[in-house]
């Protein structure tokens, strides 16, 4: 009953070679040209570049249509709360976004979904900004955000598969640099462009824009990053030059399973959120500091705005202090690669995922102290404007110097499970952020200013001895994970 069969329509098989592994085709050595890790430098930054500009345009788009909601809602004839369900949307669409790329990444390769996103992204931006009601106006924008997943989830891919252990580190920063200016550039540039005559239909014809050119550069020059897609290359065109039907890549051999893909990007995650402490914890922590990133875009523009009288536009010109926090951790972060690389090589270039935690040690007091800063400054004009907008380098800091080594810290934990543990951390941080514009406003109009940071600053205060907690006990929480016994 379970034997092969040995033809079909009367044509029969040829008969299977006598060692099929001997045809699988690899690598030649750690030193085989082929492989991205030894692809000229140039190749490897203009990839690095197009993919990283590509989340930058993904992140601007979250928040660029925040400072057009309240005119957006007035032409819609709906409240300002309905209106911010665009932005809300949009970012919980990254939540579900993950379901669809990071399983077509893993079986089809890098650049296809990677440039499908963007160029959908685009498409579904054109029809938001030319949606006639507020229906279709927050439906486009949670497509949108569902195509904008695809940089989240796939660029630390592409990034992972053309530097090695030693410089992916410092990659991966930069690419996170990218995730949170874009959200930070926004509100200026959103709020100036719904000033102007442009109106604030513009904030979305902008980034479809971008969308458009970043999809249509990647279509024609994005190479393929994806090492085992790389090998199918390889093995078709020996199987063209010699003839033997026999040569093959393992890739090829894997069968789509849709059962196994829910089982991997949805059902594995959501049990690693309620089983795993370390990965439940971190994510958390990740996901108060993501949501509060989606917060500050209601909050800014309302302390400097009521306090200080800007007008809109100029409103968002203190999120600069922001980005320059960011950059400064950006670069903290870099400074101890050295560090890092010395740990590596001593270990035998095995990574322990606790050395990624020593800038969260740094960030996570700097982070609470400047919520509390800019509460306590921004809530009076008697204080001069300036004040407030310094403490944003303070968060700014703090943002990425927690963000970034937790997020390097739980893909170094849980290495074999690496695209369950992503998609578990995206689908809880989008979750929680999209929540956070529904509320900032209120919650600052209803508590004040300085109570409403105090609030949010004590719970960032709580939170410091999370990543202490992991760095003193994390090998033996992991040594006790069910998912490695």
């Amino acid at each position: 009953m379970n034997e092969k069969p040995t033809s079909w329509l009367g044509t029969t098989y040829p008969p299977p070679p006598p060692n099929l592994e001997a045809y699988v085709v690899d690598f030649e050595g750690p030193d085989d040209p082929t492989h991205p890790y030894n692809w000229k430098l140039s190749a490897k930054l203009f990839f690095s570049i197009l993919v990283c500009s590509g989340t930058f345009i993904v992140s601007l788009t979250s928040a660029i249509f925040a400072p057009g909601i309240d005119r957006a809602s007035a032409e819609f004839n709906v409240s300002s709360e309905v209106g911010s369900l665009a932005t809300s949307l949009y970012v919980l669409g990254f939540a579900c976004g993950p379901l669809i790329w990071a399983p077509a990444s893993e079986l089809r390769g890098r650049k296809w979904p990677l440039t499908i996103a963007m160029l959908g992204g685009g498409i579904f931006t054109i029809a938001s900004a030319v949606a006639k009601d507020i229906q279709t106006l927050i439906i486009c924008r949670f497509f949108a955000g569902m195509c904008g997943a695809s940089q989240l989830t796939v660029v630390p891919g592409v990034l992972a598969d053309v530097f090695d252990n030693t410089y992916r580190g410092m990659a991966i920063s930069l690419y996170a640099l990218t995730v949170f200016v874009g959200p930070f550039t926004a509100p200026f540039l959103g709020g100036f462009i719904t000033a102007s005559y442009l109106g604030w239909r513009w904030t979305l014809y902008l980034p479809a824009i971008l969308s458009f050119v970043n999809g249509t550069i990647s279509l024609f020059f994005l190479g393929e990053t994806y090492a085992p897609c790389l090998l199918v290359a390889k093995a078709a065109y020996l199987r063209q030059k010699s003839g033997n039907w026999a040569i093959h890549a393992k890739h090829e051999k894997i069968e789509v399973d849709f059962m196994q893909l829910v089982e991997k990007y949805f059902t594995r995650p959501l049990k690693m959120l309620i089983t795993e402490p370390v990965i439940l914890l971190v994510s958390l922590y990740m996901s108060f500091i993501y949501g509060l990133v989606y917060a500050l875009l209601e909050a800014y523009p309302y302390v400097f705005q009521h306090t200080y009288g800007m007008s809109i536009g100029v409103d968002g010109l203190p999120f600069i202090g922001l980005i320059i926090g960011q950059v400064m951790a950006c670069s903290f972060i870099i400074s101890q690669q050295g560090k890092y690389a010395r740990k590596l090589a001593e270990n035998k270039n095995v990574p322990l995922p606790e050395w990624r935690l020593s800038p969260t040690i740094v960030g996570a007091p700097v982070f609470a102290m400047g919520i509390f800063w800019f509460g306590w400054t921004g809530f009076t004009p008697a204080i001069h404007w300036a004040v407030p907008t310094a403490a944003g380098i303070f968060i700014g800091f703090g943002v990425l110097c927690v963000f970034l080594p937790c997020f390097n810290y739980l893909v170094d934990s849980y290495i074999s499970l690496a695209a369950s543990t992503v998609a578990a951390n995206i689908i809880m941080r989008s979750s929680v952020a999209a929540g956070f514009p529904l509320f900032t406003k209120q919650m600052f109009e209803g508590m004040g200013i300085q109570w409403a940071c105090t609030l949010l600053g004590c719970l960032a205060a709580v939170m410091i001895p999370i990543p202490l907690v992991f760095r003193a006990y994390g090998p033996l929480l992991r040594k006790k994970s069910k998912l490695f016994q």
